[in-house]
């Protein structure tokens, strides 16, 4: 009788930590389409661009409309279980990893403890594709020991790593704020040579824009990196708006700003080969945009599930179905502006 008493509270103790375990992160599961049968993890994580935000809605759309199983991940206070992408050092369910044909990571300086980087190693590892969207340029920092090579910036012993993931994996790290920092949008514009690239299908060139500035990078990106899409910067024609998702930018904004801002202008969107020192030949794709208002665009969207489809060697649709998934009301960009009480549980499919 005892045995089967402790047998019991055993079990419902298991049940009880997978529940919670399990309330940390979203799994939309997929409908029909071309990705049905494939796995796509979304990392969200950062303080500034509203990952969190932005990212559950990429995942709906890949699973709604697209028919990828999407699991979503959080920065989750380890206290009350809300996402708080303050907290740099908590993304749970990274394990995912093990059955993904693709990672989406969208964080900023996160210092993860090794059982959450391990899967992304090993992930990494076995050279399965990567999209990193803007602050995965610089997606962690301040880690010791293990993964410390993975920091922006890093300058260690592991000389293949030298200035950290977002370098070695996407084809850069944090470099500067090209465009004015909420005074000035970007168009994206297609690369010399671009036109009729699969990545483009369904996307006017122009068509692409974001309130978010665009970001300084090194030129010529390094390795076989190749510019798919360029970021004219654009002056703001009205006024600043402080409470406006976009701070009063607009996409019918269209004169763009004089000077060495636009000669030459940046990258903002590419495509890279990676290969870990002890792993297999991947591929990424890298674009500075991405915050959750930049998704609010429809040709930005596209061009994310376009390279979705590319990266797990599926036929990139003529023109991709992006339609939003229920409600979506991104919040604007910055500091401390995250929505507070909020739970992964609350971005589930109603």
């Amino acid at each position: 009788m005892m045995k089967t008493w402790i047998r019991t509270v055993a079990s419902i103790a298991l049940l009880s930590a997978l529940a919670v375990s399990a309330a940390d992160w979203v799994v939309y599961e997929g409908k029909e389409g071309a990705g049905k049968g494939k796995h796509i993890v979304l990392i969200s994580g950062d303080e500034e661009y509203r990952s969190e935000e932005g990212l559950p809605q990429l995942g709906k759309i890949l699973a709604q409309r697209h028919g990828f199983k999407c699991t979503v991940l959080f920065a989750v206070d380890s206290v009350n279980g809300d996402i708080n992408p303050n907290n740099g050092k908590n993304i749970p369910g990274t394990a995912a990893l093990k059955s993904a044909d693709l990672m989406i990571i969208l964080t900023r300086y996160r210092n993860l403890p090794d059982d959450q980087m391990k899967p992304i190693d090993d992930y990494l590892k076995s050279g399965k594709p990567v999209i990193g969207l803007r602050t995965s340029t610089h997606a962690f920092n301040g880690m010791k020991g293990t993964y410390e090579h993975y920091n922006d910036g890093y300058r260690g012993e592991k000389k293949e790593w030298l200035e950290g993931f977002g370098r070695f994996v996407l084809g850069e790290k944090w470099i500067s704020h090209h465009g004015g920092h909420k005074t000035e949008s970007t168009r994206g514009l297609f690369a010399p040579n671009m036109k009729g690239n699969a990545l483009l299908s369904g996307i006017n060139d122009g068509e692409i824009w974001g309130g978010t500035d665009v970001y300084g990078v090194r030129l010529p990106l390094p390795g076989d990196s190749k510019p798919v899409v360029l970021g004219q910067v654009l002056k703001r024609k009205g006024p600043a708006i402080k409470d406006d998702a976009d701070f009063g930018l607009r996409s019918t904004d269209n004169e763009p700003v004089e000077g060495k801002k636009n000669d030459p202008m940046m990258p903002v969107a590419w495509t890279k080969s990676y290969q870990l020192p002890d792993g297999k030949p991947g591929k990424s794709f890298c674009s500075t945009m991405g915050s959750s208002t930049d998704l609010a665009n429809e040709a930005l969207r596209r061009l994310v599930i376009n390279a979705a489809h590319q990266l797990v060697g599926l036929k990139v649709p003529a023109k991709a179905n992006v339609d939003i998934v229920g409600e979506y009301k991104p919040t604007a960009y910055g500091f401390g502006s995250y929505k507070k009480g909020v739970k992964p549980a609350d971005h589930e499919l109603k």
